[in-house]
């Protein structure tokens, strides 16, 4: 019934409009200018992606990405695309605090509004259609099989499955974890059938380092990284004099807080960022470790099982020692 009434409303809107996450990774950009893609190649006239905050580099080869609208840089016509649709799409996130600044305008849209999701405790009243599956690896995989059975598989041009494809591959490490479901290699699959340059994406996803973010991994490895043994525990912490430094762009710690679960008997890893007076959080780990609710508890965040996110108003110091005495609970 839903995927019915969701085909109904692209078919009948004349305005769309995209929303990812603040800060979007791979998986939010993917499914953005995924469904972008696809909407375009159906034949609707009036679809943007508007983003919260500025996107990673890395992820600006993807069709439809050199006309993203950033809030940031373009408030005005953001509020007014915002006000002007009928069709508003919120993918990779499920409630709109996620959208930081934008979180006013998005809740007084009077557009009919659809959540397109995999992370957990989704905002019930944020939308009108809320399409959730944690068990997915990806809201990519997710956005796929919604599009394929609402009829538009026809419609997944090259370009809108190699935006699917790359948030698969980001939000799973390159299938490396959260992707044991054989549902998500079968759309793996259908897309490489699609036609998509698998190889292609890899280099430009993976392979396409400015020289500063490769030598913020390397001090970050090097000089930033703590392990302690007896919590099978790591974190790295960055303050935003070390990241001026390096010249930091949105991305270029992309995949760092994996870096330290590589290490024999490190089960957990955290990164914590300094930026805009506060201490972004990041958290991953192997096995039943639920970071997700250590983020509740500590950090003001959420997530999936084994990798979460949040943010922490305290300082640097203060922020590593709640980290440290919350650890043992989890372990």
């Amino acid at each position: 019934m839903e995927l019915q009434v969701i085909l109904d409303k692209i078919v009948q809107s004349k305005s769309i409009v995209i929303v990812p996450h603040h800060n979007p990774d791979g998986d939010a950009m993917g499914s953005a200018l995924g469904l972008y893609n696809t909407l375009i190649s159906f034949g609707k006239k009036d679809v943007s992606v508007i983003v919260p905050s500025a996107f990673p580099d890395f992820l600006s080869w993807m069709k439809g990405a050199d006309m993203v609208l950033n809030f940031e840089l373009n408030k005005n016509d953001v509020i007014h695309k915002i006000d002007c649709c009928d069709l508003l799409f919120m993918v990779d996130f499920n409630s709109s605090k996620r959208v930081k600044g934008m979180s006013e305008y998005i809740d007084s849209c009077k557009a009919f509004k659809i959540v397109i999701d995999h992370h957990p405790m989704p905002d019930n009243n944020v939308a009108n259609i809320i399409i959730s599956d944690i068990e997915v690896s990806s809201t990519c995989e997710l956005m796929y099989v919604v599009l394929n059975k609402c009829g538009f598989k026809n419609y997944i041009t090259v370009d809108a499955a190699s935006c699917l494809y790359t948030g698969i591959m980001t939000d799973t490490g390159l299938l490396s974890h959260n992707s044991s479901r054989p549902e998500t290699y079968h759309v793996v699959a259908d897309l490489v059938e699609i036609g998509i340059n698998k190889d292609q994406i890899h280099r430009d996803v993976f392979h396409s380092n400015s020289f500063n973010r490769m030598r913020l991994l390397g001090y970050s490895l090097f000089e930033k990284m703590k392990v302690f043994n007896d919590l099978k525990a790591s974190y790295i912490s960055l303050t935003s004099e070390e990241l001026l430094r390096f010249e930091f762009k949105p991305g270029d710690t992309e995949g760092l807080v994996n870096y330290p679960l590589s290490i024999e008997g490190v089960d957990v890893s955290a990164l914590f960022m300094e930026q805009n007076n506060r201490i972004k959080v990041s958290l991953r780990s192997h096995g039943n470790i639920a970071v997700n609710q250590l983020s509740e508890e500590n950090f003001n965040g959420g997530g999936h099982f084994n990798a979460a996110g949040g943010e922490s108003f305290y300082n640097m110091e203060t922020t590593i020692e709640m980290y440290l005495k919350a650890l043992p609970k989890f372990i």
